[in-house]
């Protein structure tokens, strides 16, 4: 899932986006709105988390135009400002939820999950392909029961194949969806990645063509 980290405090934000990556996100990071903003109108995020206090464009008036454009992406705002009126005033603008600086990563990050789930209340928990087994919230992946370690960009490639239902996934919306804007690699890493990723679902039992190449076009799970 790809989340946009609106925040000009860069101690805050990198250990924030490391968090988050550690928990397979995909983070793209903004240091003031006008730039956040140039993010929202590129791609489509599943989460804002929004510094109040920001250059260029603050937090209140970022959230205003979030709603008056039509966009619905939940938002959590990041403040060090601790009194009802300011919580009133950022409710207020369209955020879902406001947490005060400093806060705990551990009771971000449940509430970063629990806004995650909220908007996609319709997904079910546990995804499931056949005896291919991921599990979002416990981070745990089986094939056959048998359990699958896999790297951060293996899980996030996986997790994308699964939710994409046996729909193709080209290489460049697989870099799109997965790697942060600063950092795209070329397709190559997608092969490279796919690659291992078969190995260690063979490894598990699943078919060879569990993931199948469509020539060019791009990869999806094949029903057998």
């Amino acid at each position: 899932m790809r989340i946009l980290l609106v925040e000009d405090d860069q101690r805050i934000a990198k250990a924030l986006a490391e968090t988050l990556q550690d928990q397979h996100y995909i983070v793209d990071m903004a240091t003031d709105g006008e730039a956040g903003w140039d993010f929202v109108e590129a791609f489509n995020y599943k989460l804002i988390l929004l510094d109040v206090m920001l250059p260029k464009l603050d937090g209140i008036s970022f959230c205003q135009r979030l709603r008056r454009s039509g966009k619905m992406t939940p938002v959590l705002m990041l403040t060090a400002k601790d009194t009802s009126n300011d919580k009133v005033i950022g409710l207020d603008a369209g955020a879902d939820d406001y947490v005060v600086k400093p806060f705990d990563l551990p009771e971000l990050t449940a509430r970063i999950r629990a806004l995650l789930r909220r908007g996609n209340s319709s997904l079910p928990p546990v995804l499931e392909w056949e005896r291919l087994s991921f599990d979002p919230n416990t981070c745990q992946v089986t094939y056959a029961e048998h359990p699958l370690h896999l790297t951060p960009k293996e899980y996030s490639l996986l997790e994308l194949l699964l939710r994409s239902h046996g729909r193709v996934q080209s290489r460049s919306a697989i870099l799109e969806q997965l790697w942060s804007w600063d950092d795209p690699p070329g397709e190559d890493a997608v092969k490279v990645h796919i690659k291992d990723l078969r190995k260690k679902l063979r490894a598990a039992g699943a078919p060879p063509d569990l993931i199948q190449t469509v020539y060019g076009i791009g990869y999806r799970l094949k029903q057998n």
